[in-house]
């Protein structure tokens, strides 16, 4: 194992067994594109998707966040090709509430019938018996946190993990109010919004579950389909003899200990310059210049 990646600490879900290094990785982008259809279809090339995993799983990264309406199925059905049997550490957190439409759009999926059907499709294509963490992604806005109750479907989850088809439950494109609604109904290990260097909204919840050691994992890390781009960034970086997105990576690991970076690429490269960010320190003041890029 890389002792690269475990210098970014680990992390233990709250009230679980499970432990994961704080570097882990996202599997989205190891579906396809097939014009303007994101994260859809086979990648061009299967041995290289398979390979950024053998590779990620060597280094020490042993927290894998995936769904199986990537593709759709795709990247479990690689990820299980790759890695089947895991390794017993190895935790892999799915997410459940879409489905994908022909055109590629994202279909909200939350009645009893279709989040039974996801966590199906997971096991089968996962090829395990019961998944780790499956967070519940509210839909109210595709894009963004917006309020309504999950009760209803976060019940479904809860009667599934009963059931022994689940482990453990997150939430994820929530709103306080929603965790709080999710908390009252079955303990919530996760938390999955958007945030990044540039993207603060959830500066307070961060902090707030960093107080109930609940794990907040942010997507878009280094900004998705649109990387993060700041003249600050990219001085500090230069500073620091390292890339932009190594720098974004390293400013959400010294951001607080409960956050949990998931980068997703499909490049042996890439995944090697993500991972490096783990081994990557920033001094105070430069910590401060980051800390204002949104201010």
């Amino acid at each position: 194992m890389s002792q690269g990646v475990s210098m970014a600490g680990s992390f233990s879900f709250p009230n679980t067994s499970l432990n994961v290094n704080r570097m882990g990785y996202g599997a989205m982008q190891l579906a396809g594109r097939d014009g303007n259809k994101l994260v859809w279809g086979p990648p061009a090339d299967v041995k290289g998707a398979i390979a950024v995993l053998h590779e990620a799983i060597a280094s020490g990264v042993n927290h894998i966040d995936t769904s199986d309406f990537y593709g759709p199925h795709v990247t479990n059905q690689i990820i299980r090709e790759a890695l089947h049997p895991y390794a017993t550490n190895l935790v892999i957190v799915t997410k459940v509430s879409s489905r994908r439409g022909q055109d590629g759009s994202w279909i909200p999926a939350l009645s009893r019938e279709e989040l039974t059907a996801a966590v199906h499709d997971n096991l089968r294509n996962l090829g395990v018996d019961a998944l780790d963490v499956v967070n519940l992604r509210s839909m109210f806005n595709v894009h963004h946190p917006a309020e309504g109750s999950i009760e209803a479907p976060l019940t479904v989850l809860a009667e599934l993990q009963q059931k022994g088809l689940i482990r453990h439950i997150g939430l994820s494109n929530v709103t306080p109010a929603q965790i709080a609604e999710g908390r009252r109904i079955v303990p919530i290990v996760c938390v999955q919004n958007q945030y990044n260097l540039a993207h603060r909204a959830d500066d307070a919840l961060v902090a707030d579950l960093a107080r109930e050691g609940i794990a907040y994992v942010p997507f878009f890390p280094l900004g998705g389909f649109t990387p993060l781009q700041s003249g600050t960034l990219s001085a500090v970086a230069s500073r620091l003899d390292a890339t932009p997105m190594q720098v974004a990576l390293a400013w959400l690991l010294h951001r607080s200990p409960n956050i949990l970076v998931i980068p997703g690429t499909s490049s042996l490269n890439h995944l090697r310059e993500n991972l490096k960010a783990a081994e990557l320190e920033i001094p105070a003041e430069e910590l401060a210049e980051l800390d204002a890029v949104s201010k």
